[in-house]
Protein backbone atom coordinates (compact mmCIF):
# COMPACT_ATOMS: atom_id res chain seq x y z
CA UNK A 1 0.00 0.00 0.00
CA UNK A 2 1.46 2.94 -1.27
CA UNK A 3 -1.24 5.51 0.90
CA UNK A 4 0.10 6.69 4.52
CA UNK A 5 -2.38 5.05 6.89
CA UNK A 6 -5.17 7.53 8.38
CA UNK A 7 -7.48 5.80 9.94
CA UNK A 8 -8.44 7.73 13.18
CA UNK A 9 -8.08 5.91 16.73
CA UNK A 10 -10.63 8.01 18.76
CA UNK A 11 -9.08 6.99 22.69
CA UNK A 12 -5.61 7.30 21.95
CA UNK A 13 -6.07 10.27 19.50
CA UNK A 14 -8.15 11.85 23.00
CA UNK A 15 -4.76 11.20 25.24
CA UNK A 16 -2.67 12.91 22.07
CA UNK A 17 -4.54 15.94 22.66
CA UNK A 18 -4.77 16.35 26.00
CA UNK A 19 -0.95 15.75 25.66
CA UNK A 20 -0.54 18.33 23.36
CA UNK A 21 -3.21 20.74 25.53
CA UNK A 22 -0.61 19.71 28.47
CA UNK A 23 2.59 20.73 26.96
CA UNK A 24 1.21 24.26 25.01
CA UNK A 25 2.03 21.99 21.45
CA UNK A 26 0.65 23.59 17.99
CA UNK A 27 1.44 21.61 15.27
CA UNK A 28 2.51 23.48 11.78
CA UNK A 29 0.07 22.12 8.67
CA UNK A 30 2.45 21.45 5.46
CA UNK A 31 0.73 24.80 4.10
CA UNK A 32 2.68 26.77 7.14
CA UNK A 33 5.60 24.74 6.22
CA UNK A 34 5.53 25.61 2.62
CA UNK A 35 4.37 28.86 3.04
CA UNK A 36 5.44 30.53 6.45
CA UNK A 37 3.52 33.40 5.98
CA UNK A 38 0.05 31.21 6.86
CA UNK A 39 1.93 31.34 10.32
CA UNK A 40 0.18 32.97 12.96
CA UNK A 41 1.31 36.19 14.20
CA UNK A 42 1.02 35.10 17.73
CA UNK A 43 3.75 32.41 16.98
CA UNK A 44 5.75 34.62 15.45
CA UNK A 45 6.08 37.11 18.12
CA UNK A 46 6.88 33.61 20.34
CA UNK A 47 9.43 32.30 17.99
CA UNK A 48 11.45 35.93 18.07
CA UNK A 49 13.04 35.16 21.68
CA UNK A 50 13.79 31.53 20.38
CA UNK A 51 16.80 29.61 19.69
CA UNK A 52 17.04 27.55 16.70
CA UNK A 53 17.77 24.43 18.51
CA UNK A 54 15.94 25.20 21.48
CA UNK A 55 13.46 22.44 22.76
CA UNK A 56 10.25 24.48 22.52
CA UNK A 57 7.28 23.31 21.15
CA UNK A 58 6.97 26.07 18.73
CA UNK A 59 10.20 25.56 17.03
CA UNK A 60 7.77 23.23 15.01
CA UNK A 61 6.87 25.90 12.82
CA UNK A 62 10.59 26.40 11.84
CA UNK A 63 10.33 22.91 10.42
CA UNK A 64 10.70 24.56 7.25
CA UNK A 65 13.29 25.75 4.29
CA UNK A 66 12.57 29.62 5.01
CA UNK A 67 13.80 30.36 7.94
CA UNK A 68 16.31 33.38 8.65
CA UNK A 69 19.61 32.70 8.80
CA UNK A 70 20.43 33.16 12.28
CA UNK A 71 20.72 30.90 15.86
CA UNK A 72 18.18 32.81 17.90
CA UNK A 73 14.71 34.79 17.24
CA UNK A 74 15.02 34.32 13.42
CA UNK A 75 11.73 35.30 11.26
CA UNK A 76 10.59 33.85 8.42
CA UNK A 77 11.72 35.33 4.91
CA UNK A 78 12.70 33.49 0.97
CA UNK A 79 14.23 29.84 0.90
CA UNK A 80 18.14 29.78 2.00
CA UNK A 81 19.95 28.89 -1.07
CA UNK A 82 23.21 29.41 -2.65
CA UNK A 83 24.85 29.71 -6.28
CA UNK A 84 27.68 28.39 -6.70
CA UNK A 85 30.06 30.33 -9.31
CA UNK A 86 32.35 28.51 -12.50
CA UNK A 87 35.12 29.51 -10.79
CA UNK A 88 34.62 26.70 -7.59
CA UNK A 89 32.61 24.62 -10.42
CA UNK A 90 34.17 23.80 -13.30
CA UNK A 91 31.36 24.06 -15.34
CA UNK A 92 29.10 26.78 -17.14
CA UNK A 93 25.73 25.46 -16.22
CA UNK A 94 24.40 27.12 -12.98
CA UNK A 95 24.29 24.74 -9.82
CA UNK A 96 22.16 26.16 -7.36
CA UNK A 97 22.05 24.09 -3.62
CA UNK A 98 19.05 24.93 -0.53
CA UNK A 99 20.77 25.20 2.48
CA UNK A 100 19.54 22.62 5.28
CA UNK A 101 22.01 24.68 8.09
CA UNK A 102 18.81 26.52 9.09
CA UNK A 103 16.75 23.96 10.29
CA UNK A 104 16.47 22.96 14.41
CA UNK A 105 19.35 20.36 14.59
CA UNK A 106 21.62 21.80 11.54
CA UNK A 107 19.81 19.30 9.15
CA UNK A 108 16.85 19.15 7.10
CA UNK A 109 16.33 15.58 8.26
CA UNK A 110 14.12 16.76 11.04
CA UNK A 111 11.34 17.57 8.06
CA UNK A 112 11.67 13.76 7.10
CA UNK A 113 10.65 13.11 10.98
CA UNK A 114 8.11 15.00 11.17
CA UNK A 115 6.87 14.08 7.97
CA UNK A 116 6.84 9.96 9.22
CA UNK A 117 5.53 10.94 13.10
CA UNK A 118 2.85 13.39 12.73
CA UNK A 119 0.24 11.76 10.63
CA UNK A 120 0.39 8.65 13.31
CA UNK A 121 0.08 11.55 16.26
CA UNK A 122 -2.96 13.01 14.82
CA UNK A 123 -4.95 10.43 14.41
CA UNK A 124 -4.36 8.25 17.35
CA UNK A 125 -2.32 5.50 16.09
CA UNK A 126 0.82 6.93 17.90
CA UNK A 127 -0.05 7.73 21.60
CA UNK A 128 2.67 9.75 23.22
CA UNK A 129 1.43 9.19 26.55
CA UNK A 130 2.78 5.14 26.75
CA UNK A 131 4.77 4.50 23.45
CA UNK A 132 8.22 5.08 22.48
CA UNK A 133 8.72 6.78 19.34
CA UNK A 134 11.91 4.92 17.41
CA UNK A 135 14.13 6.16 14.79
CA UNK A 136 16.44 4.02 12.79
CA UNK A 137 19.42 6.45 10.92
CA UNK A 138 22.12 6.53 9.30
CA UNK A 139 23.24 10.20 11.39
CA UNK A 140 20.18 13.04 10.95
CA UNK A 141 17.27 11.24 10.84
CA UNK A 142 17.50 10.17 14.24
CA UNK A 143 18.26 12.93 15.11
CA UNK A 144 15.06 14.98 13.99
CA UNK A 145 13.58 11.96 15.25
CA UNK A 146 14.80 12.75 18.70
CA UNK A 147 13.94 16.33 18.72
CA UNK A 148 10.38 16.15 16.64
CA UNK A 149 9.64 13.64 19.64
CA UNK A 150 11.03 16.01 22.60
CA UNK A 151 8.70 18.69 20.88
CA UNK A 152 5.56 17.11 21.10
CA UNK A 153 6.23 15.52 24.19
CA UNK A 154 6.74 11.83 23.44
CA UNK A 155 9.66 9.31 24.42
CA UNK A 156 12.34 8.47 21.94
CA UNK A 157 15.18 5.55 20.93
CA UNK A 158 17.72 6.79 18.70
CA UNK A 159 19.37 4.07 16.32
CA UNK A 160 22.45 5.36 14.48
CA UNK A 161 25.84 3.25 13.19
CA UNK A 162 28.79 3.64 15.93
CA UNK A 163 31.17 4.96 13.40
CA UNK A 164 29.10 8.54 12.83
CA UNK A 165 30.84 11.08 13.95
CA UNK A 166 30.99 12.59 17.54
CA UNK A 167 29.09 15.76 17.36
CA UNK A 168 26.06 13.40 16.68
CA UNK A 169 25.95 10.93 19.79
CA UNK A 170 27.19 14.23 21.71
CA UNK A 171 24.13 15.95 20.86
CA UNK A 172 21.79 12.96 21.36
CA UNK A 173 22.85 12.05 24.69
CA UNK A 174 21.08 15.12 25.82
CA UNK A 175 17.97 14.72 23.29
CA UNK A 176 17.17 11.06 23.34
CA UNK A 177 16.03 9.02 25.97
CA UNK A 178 17.59 6.43 24.49
CA UNK A 179 20.70 6.04 21.94
CA UNK A 180 21.61 2.64 20.70
CA UNK A 181 24.68 2.23 18.62
CA UNK A 182 25.22 -0.89 15.85
CA UNK A 183 27.74 -2.27 14.09
CA UNK A 184 29.49 -0.51 11.16
CA UNK A 185 29.43 3.05 9.25
CA UNK A 186 26.72 4.83 7.14
CA UNK A 187 26.72 1.81 5.26
CA UNK A 188 26.05 -0.60 7.62
CA UNK A 189 21.70 -0.27 7.39
CA UNK A 190 20.60 -4.13 7.56
CA UNK A 191 22.34 -3.52 11.10
CA UNK A 192 19.93 -1.00 12.12
CA UNK A 193 17.34 -3.05 11.08
CA UNK A 194 17.92 -6.26 12.87
CA UNK A 195 18.28 -4.26 16.20
CA UNK A 196 14.77 -2.58 15.30
CA UNK A 197 13.11 -5.95 14.93
CA UNK A 198 15.33 -6.96 17.76
CA UNK A 199 13.18 -4.23 19.35
CA UNK A 200 9.64 -5.00 18.02
CA UNK A 201 10.34 -8.59 19.38
CA UNK A 202 10.95 -7.25 23.14
CA UNK A 203 7.29 -6.62 23.88
CA UNK A 204 8.51 -3.03 25.02
CA UNK A 205 5.25 -0.62 23.66
CA UNK A 206 6.66 1.79 20.94
CA UNK A 207 6.65 2.19 17.35
CA UNK A 208 9.01 2.18 14.69
CA UNK A 209 9.50 5.65 12.20
CA UNK A 210 11.58 3.66 9.59
CA UNK A 211 12.51 6.47 7.54
CA UNK A 212 13.55 4.13 4.29
CA UNK A 213 9.83 2.64 4.21
CA UNK A 214 8.21 5.30 5.67
CA UNK A 215 6.03 7.48 2.65
CA UNK A 216 5.94 10.18 5.13
CA UNK A 217 9.62 10.80 4.65
CA UNK A 218 8.53 10.76 0.77
CA UNK A 219 5.82 13.21 1.20
CA UNK A 220 7.56 15.72 3.56
CA UNK A 221 9.94 16.64 0.75
CA UNK A 222 7.98 15.96 -2.48
CA UNK A 223 5.62 19.17 -1.41
CA UNK A 224 7.88 20.95 1.04
CA UNK A 225 11.76 20.69 -0.64
CA UNK A 226 9.84 20.58 -4.14
CA UNK A 227 8.29 23.66 -3.47
CA UNK A 228 10.90 25.42 -1.90
CA UNK A 229 13.08 24.19 -5.06
CA UNK A 230 10.12 25.64 -7.20
CA UNK A 231 9.93 29.26 -5.34
CA UNK A 232 13.78 29.67 -6.02
CA UNK A 233 13.58 28.39 -9.47
CA UNK A 234 11.12 31.76 -10.08
CA UNK A 235 14.10 33.70 -8.17
CA UNK A 236 17.00 32.81 -10.34
CA UNK A 237 15.70 31.96 -13.95
CA UNK A 238 16.23 34.41 -16.42
CA UNK A 239 13.75 34.46 -20.22
CA UNK A 240 16.92 31.96 -21.55
CA UNK A 241 17.35 29.60 -18.85
CA UNK A 242 16.08 25.87 -18.57
CA UNK A 243 16.08 23.96 -15.53
CA UNK A 244 17.85 20.52 -16.38
CA UNK A 245 17.33 19.03 -13.27
CA UNK A 246 18.11 17.66 -9.29
CA UNK A 247 21.05 16.00 -8.28
CA UNK A 248 20.82 14.10 -4.49
CA UNK A 249 22.12 11.14 -2.95
CA UNK A 250 19.62 8.49 -2.53
CA UNK A 251 19.88 7.89 1.37
CA UNK A 252 16.68 7.14 2.26
CA UNK A 253 14.79 8.42 -0.52
CA UNK A 254 12.80 11.18 0.84
CA UNK A 255 14.90 14.23 -0.55
CA UNK A 256 15.28 12.76 -4.12
CA UNK A 257 11.35 12.44 -3.51
CA UNK A 258 11.63 16.47 -4.48
CA UNK A 259 12.61 15.96 -8.10
CA UNK A 260 9.17 14.04 -8.82
CA UNK A 261 7.59 17.30 -7.79
CA UNK A 262 9.95 19.27 -9.99
CA UNK A 263 9.62 16.74 -13.21
CA UNK A 264 5.28 17.34 -12.81
CA UNK A 265 6.49 20.73 -13.63
CA UNK A 266 9.39 20.11 -16.05
CA UNK A 267 8.69 16.96 -17.57
CA UNK A 268 12.17 16.81 -19.72
CA UNK A 269 13.60 17.66 -16.41
CA UNK A 270 15.83 15.02 -15.04
CA UNK A 271 15.98 13.14 -11.69
CA UNK A 272 20.30 12.28 -10.85
CA UNK A 273 20.70 9.91 -8.03
CA UNK A 274 24.14 9.17 -6.21
CA UNK A 275 25.77 7.06 -3.60
CA UNK A 276 29.25 6.24 -3.21
CA UNK A 277 31.84 4.38 -5.37
CA UNK A 278 33.00 2.84 -2.63
CA UNK A 279 29.30 1.62 -1.98
CA UNK A 280 27.91 1.55 -5.58
CA UNK A 281 25.18 -0.35 -5.04
CA UNK A 282 22.39 1.08 -8.04
CA UNK A 283 25.55 1.36 -9.95
CA UNK A 284 26.78 -2.14 -10.10
CA UNK A 285 24.72 -4.07 -7.54
CA UNK A 286 27.54 -3.42 -5.06
CA UNK A 287 28.49 -3.32 -1.54
CA UNK A 288 31.68 -2.11 0.48
CA UNK A 289 32.09 1.02 3.14
CA UNK A 290 32.45 4.63 2.89
CA UNK A 291 33.19 8.00 4.53
CA UNK A 292 30.31 10.04 2.90
CA UNK A 293 28.17 10.40 6.34
CA UNK A 294 24.61 9.95 6.19
CA UNK A 295 23.71 7.94 2.84
CA UNK A 296 23.10 4.90 4.21
CA UNK A 297 23.16 2.58 1.69
CA UNK A 298 23.89 -1.58 0.20
CA UNK A 299 20.28 -1.65 0.04
CA UNK A 300 17.17 0.10 -2.06
CA UNK A 301 14.91 2.29 -0.05
CA UNK A 302 11.16 0.82 -0.20
CA UNK A 303 10.10 4.86 -0.80
CA UNK A 304 12.60 4.98 -3.77
CA UNK A 305 10.81 6.19 -6.98
CA UNK A 306 13.43 4.23 -9.17
CA UNK A 307 11.00 4.46 -12.65
CA UNK A 308 11.37 8.08 -12.09
CA UNK A 309 15.30 8.08 -11.64
CA UNK A 310 16.86 9.34 -14.80
CA UNK A 311 21.09 8.83 -14.05
CA UNK A 312 23.17 7.02 -11.05
CA UNK A 313 25.97 8.43 -10.09
CA UNK A 314 28.95 7.31 -7.72
CA UNK A 315 31.55 10.00 -5.95
CA UNK A 316 34.69 8.97 -4.60
CA UNK A 317 34.63 9.31 -0.85
CA UNK A 318 38.01 10.72 -1.26
CA UNK A 319 36.68 13.56 -2.70
CA UNK A 320 34.20 14.48 -0.42
CA UNK A 321 36.55 14.20 2.81
CA UNK A 322 40.07 15.80 1.05
CA UNK A 323 37.46 18.89 -0.37
CA UNK A 324 36.31 19.00 3.27
CA UNK A 325 39.50 20.58 4.15
CA UNK A 326 40.23 22.36 0.61
CA UNK A 327 36.57 24.32 1.84
CA UNK A 328 37.45 24.41 5.33
CA UNK A 329 41.08 24.61 6.31
CA UNK A 330 42.44 28.65 5.97
CA UNK A 331 45.25 27.23 3.37
CA UNK A 332 42.21 25.40 1.40
CA UNK A 333 40.18 29.08 1.48
CA UNK A 334 43.43 31.42 0.52
CA UNK A 335 44.13 29.18 -2.08
CA UNK A 336 40.55 29.27 -3.39
CA UNK A 337 40.66 33.06 -2.66
CA UNK A 338 43.69 32.93 -5.11
CA UNK A 339 41.74 30.58 -8.16
CA UNK A 340 39.59 33.35 -8.32
CA UNK A 341 36.42 32.23 -6.05
CA UNK A 342 34.48 35.13 -4.48
CA UNK A 343 35.34 35.67 -0.76
CA UNK A 344 31.82 35.89 -0.10
CA UNK A 345 31.90 32.21 -1.38
CA UNK A 346 34.73 31.18 0.32
CA UNK A 347 33.41 32.27 3.48
CA UNK A 348 29.72 30.07 3.18
CA UNK A 349 31.50 26.50 2.03
CA UNK A 350 31.39 25.49 5.91
CA UNK A 351 27.34 25.30 4.70
CA UNK A 352 28.91 22.35 3.16
CA UNK A 353 28.36 18.90 5.22
CA UNK A 354 29.96 15.37 3.85
CA UNK A 355 26.78 14.98 1.77
CA UNK A 356 26.30 18.07 0.58
CA UNK A 357 29.80 18.12 -0.88
CA UNK A 358 28.62 14.95 -2.49
CA UNK A 359 25.80 16.23 -4.01
CA UNK A 360 27.34 19.32 -5.57
CA UNK A 361 29.80 16.91 -6.84
CA UNK A 362 27.26 15.00 -8.39
CA UNK A 363 25.69 18.06 -9.86
CA UNK A 364 28.93 18.80 -11.98
CA UNK A 365 29.32 15.50 -13.22
CA UNK A 366 25.88 15.77 -14.15
CA UNK A 367 26.45 18.95 -16.02
CA UNK A 368 29.71 17.57 -17.53
CA UNK A 369 27.64 14.29 -18.98
CA UNK A 370 25.26 16.23 -20.59
CA UNK A 371 27.22 19.58 -22.03
CA UNK A 372 25.23 22.00 -20.28
CA UNK A 373 26.01 26.16 -20.77
CA UNK A 374 25.35 29.14 -19.15
CA UNK A 375 21.83 28.90 -19.15
CA UNK A 376 21.03 25.65 -17.79
CA UNK A 377 20.54 25.15 -13.72
CA UNK A 378 21.37 22.00 -11.70
CA UNK A 379 19.46 21.97 -8.11
CA UNK A 380 20.66 20.17 -5.02
CA UNK A 381 20.68 20.10 -1.43
CA UNK A 382 22.86 20.76 1.05
CA UNK A 383 21.57 18.35 4.34
CA UNK A 384 23.40 19.84 6.70
CA UNK A 385 27.12 21.90 7.66
CA UNK A 386 30.41 21.15 8.91
CA UNK A 387 29.03 21.91 11.83
CA UNK A 388 28.40 18.61 12.60
CA UNK A 389 31.88 17.12 11.14
CA UNK A 390 33.90 19.42 13.11
CA UNK A 391 35.92 16.46 15.12
CA UNK A 392 36.27 14.96 11.39
CA UNK A 393 38.71 17.90 10.38
CA UNK A 394 40.28 17.51 13.54
CA UNK A 395 40.84 13.43 12.95
CA UNK A 396 42.31 14.22 9.56
CA UNK A 397 44.26 17.39 11.25
CA UNK A 398 45.99 14.71 13.33
CA UNK A 399 46.40 12.01 10.95
CA UNK A 400 47.51 14.15 7.62
CA UNK A 401 49.23 16.73 9.28
CA UNK A 402 49.08 20.76 8.40
CA UNK A 403 46.84 21.36 5.17
CA UNK A 404 49.00 23.00 3.04
CA UNK A 405 48.27 25.08 -0.40
CA UNK A 406 50.00 22.71 -2.24
CA UNK A 407 47.52 19.80 -0.72
CA UNK A 408 45.08 22.63 -1.48
CA UNK A 409 46.27 22.96 -5.06
CA UNK A 410 46.03 19.22 -5.46
CA UNK A 411 42.69 18.87 -4.42
CA UNK A 412 41.01 21.90 -6.54
CA UNK A 413 42.73 20.31 -9.74
CA UNK A 414 41.99 16.60 -8.86
CA UNK A 415 38.55 16.51 -7.03
CA UNK A 416 36.86 19.80 -8.43
CA UNK A 417 38.39 20.80 -12.12
CA UNK A 418 39.74 17.36 -12.68
CA UNK A 419 35.85 15.98 -12.15
CA UNK A 420 34.90 13.11 -15.14
CA UNK A 421 31.55 11.33 -16.18
CA UNK A 422 33.19 8.29 -15.42
CA UNK A 423 31.25 6.06 -12.41
CA UNK A 424 27.93 6.99 -13.63
CA UNK A 425 25.34 5.25 -15.60
CA UNK A 426 22.11 6.76 -17.61
CA UNK A 427 19.47 4.84 -16.92
CA UNK A 428 17.25 2.69 -19.50
CA UNK A 429 13.99 0.93 -18.59
CA UNK A 430 15.84 -1.78 -17.65
CA UNK A 431 18.36 -0.18 -15.34
CA UNK A 432 16.00 1.27 -13.77
CA UNK A 433 13.82 -2.42 -13.49
CA UNK A 434 16.58 -3.73 -12.01
CA UNK A 435 17.01 -1.26 -9.25
CA UNK A 436 13.74 -1.69 -7.96
CA UNK A 437 14.25 -5.22 -8.33
CA UNK A 438 16.88 -5.39 -5.92
CA UNK A 439 14.18 -4.01 -3.21
CA UNK A 440 13.07 -7.26 -3.10
CA UNK A 441 16.20 -8.60 -1.06
CA UNK A 442 16.11 -6.03 1.62
CA UNK A 443 12.02 -5.72 2.01
CA UNK A 444 10.53 -8.84 0.73
CA UNK A 445 13.12 -10.95 2.09
CA UNK A 446 13.86 -9.90 5.32
CA UNK A 447 11.51 -6.99 6.06
CA UNK A 448 8.12 -8.09 5.85
CA UNK A 449 6.91 -6.43 2.44
CA UNK A 450 4.94 -8.42 -0.01
CA UNK A 451 5.37 -9.53 -3.75
CA UNK A 452 2.18 -8.30 -5.02
CA UNK A 453 3.01 -4.72 -3.02
CA UNK A 454 6.34 -4.66 -4.78
CA UNK A 455 4.43 -5.31 -8.14
CA UNK A 456 2.63 -2.79 -7.76
CA UNK A 457 5.24 0.04 -7.02
CA UNK A 458 6.46 -0.97 -10.30
CA UNK A 459 3.28 -1.63 -12.63
CA UNK A 460 0.72 0.79 -10.96
CA UNK A 461 0.30 3.74 -12.88
CA UNK A 462 -1.07 5.85 -9.76
CA UNK A 463 1.31 4.02 -6.74
CA UNK A 464 3.24 7.64 -6.48
CA UNK A 465 0.48 10.14 -7.00
CA UNK A 466 -1.67 8.24 -4.61
CA UNK A 467 0.46 9.33 -1.30
CA UNK A 468 0.90 12.88 -3.32
CA UNK A 469 -2.72 13.33 -3.00
CA UNK A 470 -2.69 12.60 0.70
CA UNK A 471 -1.63 16.29 1.42
CA UNK A 472 -4.49 18.00 1.79
CA UNK A 473 -6.45 15.34 4.02
CA UNK A 474 -2.98 15.01 6.41
CA UNK A 475 -3.18 19.03 6.50
CA UNK A 476 -7.01 19.10 7.41
CA UNK A 477 -6.50 16.25 10.18
CA UNK A 478 -3.73 18.41 11.93
CA UNK A 479 -5.96 21.23 11.87
CA UNK A 480 -8.80 19.18 13.80
CA UNK A 481 -6.58 18.04 16.24
CA UNK A 482 -5.64 21.90 17.25
CA UNK A 483 -8.86 22.74 17.14
CA UNK A 484 -9.53 20.11 19.80
CA UNK A 485 -6.33 21.03 21.77
CA UNK A 486 -7.54 24.63 21.79
CA UNK A 487 -4.58 26.38 21.65
CA UNK A 488 -4.23 27.58 18.38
Amino acid sequence: MSTIDLTIQKDRRARAIRRARERNIIIPTFAQMKDPSLISDKVKEELASIGLWDLHPRNLFRITWHNEPKASGGGFGGVNYLELPKSLTGVDARIIVLVGKWFPTGAHKVGAAFGCLVPRLVTGQFDPTTQKAVWPSTGNYCRGGAYDSALLACESIAILPEGMSKERFDWLASIAGETIKTPGSESNVKEIFDKCWELRNSGEDLMIFNQFDEFGNYLWHYEITGHAMEEVLKQVMGPQDRYRGIASATGSAGTIASGDYMKQLFPDSKIVASEALQCPTLLENGFGAHRIEGIGDKHVPWIHNSKNTDMVVAIDDNAVVNLSRLFNEPAGRKYLVEQGVPEGIVSQLDLMGFSGISNVLTAIKTAKYYEMGENDIMLTVLTDSMELYQSRLQEMHAEFGQYSETDAAADFARYLMGQDTDNLLELRYTDRRRIHNLKYFTWVEQQGKTYEEIQDMWYRTDYWTEVQEQISEIDAQIEEFNAEVGLA
